[in-house]
């Protein structure tokens, strides 16, 4: 049976419909029953499927995320999840509800804002990458300081009319404060994208927050990315530099698209990545090969990157450091060599309860045969980050290390001694699918 990829799934699979299951239908979600179906597909299909405990008393667990937490494998499996269907899919094609925007420390533990959706609450009432937040709902940041030195920002639930309020300091000083409610919102994955001219090259600098597909597409595609791709080649761009520093994954179509415009066209036809299923469904492993779109010709891709950088991320990097010569400066990656597609099509007691179960269900590898990267891909010039300053401000320590190496093929010790790493990064504070796609 051949896999196809599906719209909007972390490293997500189509696969051919199974024959569904006679089980009674009981449409209570939390039920035995429904806890019995999670059993089954993670039997069935969960990547780690050998190393499955015998099937726990259900009555014993009051949620179906507990039930999900004790089948899973430890310590590899940090990345399965529960969640409904129209959550998913609305995920994957930026569907999304909040304030919409995202957070880092830089390293005098000050707290920023790193990007805003132009669409979003936040959006709307203007707020930039650069802004401090001194205060969230009248409370210093220290408040919200947890027991491990992490953060907990505790802004409720995602539900459209949740109201938080900020205090900010801006880059010129002054400080405002801003009441700011939630609402359902349509994201965008490309935050900044120019070319900045270095001893006569010109290089493009791309900053890409997530592998988020266009709704309607078929096949799944992302127009921001093709719209993107065709302005850099209207440039007639030298090198890259994409910015993938709080990137945490998305849609494995998309990340194919971006793959096929920076592979050289010597290298269409050739494999991207293989991916395989567990030993039970080894028949059904496939591999993709790269099909090149567009005239860019890179000799080399240089990505920024921090633990942020996650899941297909990581995917892009892998599948193309066979290629072509990939320089990463930032922080080391998260470390998700595995990925997932939804199992509720195959149970019909999860599909009538909205139940989707999302475990990972395959590993990747690239054509050089690598695919254990749990630990993450280490960065070759570890650079601090600098959310201080605004997107494609030559000020930014990463992106002023990444123009540096273009310069001098190497990143200087000033560079190098920015480095630090935070206690808590924006992606600590999200599991399952938030995680995929962290922000508040």
């Amino acid at each position: 049976m051949k896999f196809k990829f599906w719209q909007g799934v972390v490293l997500l699979l189509l696969v051919a419909a199974c024959n569904e299951p006679e089980e009674p239908v009981n449409n209570t979600p939390q039920a035995d029953v429904v806890k019995d179906a999670i059993y089954d597909v993670m039997a069935e299909w969960y990547y780690w499927n050998q190393e499955l405990p015998g099937k726990p008393n259900t009555s014993s667990f009051t949620s179906n995320e507990d039930f999900l937490d004790a089948l899973t494998f430890k310590p590899l499996d940090r990345f399965s999840y529960i969640t409904t269907n129209q959550a998913f899919s609305d995920a994957f094609v930026g569907r999304n509800a909040g304030h919409g925007f995202g957070l880092a420390f830089n390293s005098e533990d000050r707290l920023f804002v790193t990007f805003v959706f132009d669409e979003s609450p936040a959006g709307l009432d203007g707020w930039q990458r650069g802004w401090e937040i001194i205060e969230i709902n009248d409370r210093p940041i220290a408040d919200y300081q947890t027991s491990t030195g992490g953060y907990n920002f505790d802004l409720g639930p995602r539900d459209p009319g949740v109201t938080n309020s900020f205090t900010f300091r801006l880059p010129d000083g002054s400080t405002t404060t801003r009441s700011n409610t939630k609402a359902e919102y349509q994201s965008n994955s490309v935050l900044n994208e120019e070319v900045i001219e270095v001893d006569g090259q010109r290089v493009g600098y791309w900053v890409y927050n997530s592998f988020k597909a266009t709704a309607g597409q078929t096949p799944t595609k992302s127009l921001e990315v093709d719209e993107s791709m065709a302005f850099f080649q209207s440039q007639n761009i030298d090198e890259l530099i994409i910015d993938l520093r709080y990137n945490g994954g998305g849609s494995v179509a998309v990340a194919e698209q971006i793959l096929n415009y920076l592979i050289p066209s010597a290298n269409s036809g050739d494999v991207m990545y293989t991916f395989k299923l567990n030993d039970d469904k080894a028949s059904q492993n496939s591999t993709t090969n790269f099909e090149k779109l567009g005239n860019l010709s890179l000799d080399r891709v240089i990505f920024i990157t921090s633990r942020g950088s996650a899941s297909a991320s990581e995917l892009v990097i892998n599948s193309l450091t066979p290629y072509i010569d990939v320089v990463l400066i930032g922080d080391n990656t998260f470390g998700k060599p595995v990925g997932s597609f939804p199992l509720s099509r195959y149970n019909r007691v999860l599909e009538e309860n909205d139940v989707e179960v999302v475990p990972i269900t395959f590993a990747t590898v690239n054509a050089d045969g690598r695919a254990e990267y749990f630990d993450g891909f280490p960065a070759n010039s570890e650079v601090g980050d600098s959310p201080q300053f605004a997107w494609g401000d030559q000020n930014d320590f990463r992106l002023q290390a990444a123009l540096g190496f273009i310069r001098n093929g190497g990143v200087s010790a000033r560079m190098a001694n920015t480095f630090y790493r935070p206690r808590w990064e924006m992606i600590d504070q999200f599991k399952g699918l938030e995680q995929e796609f962290p922000v508040y």
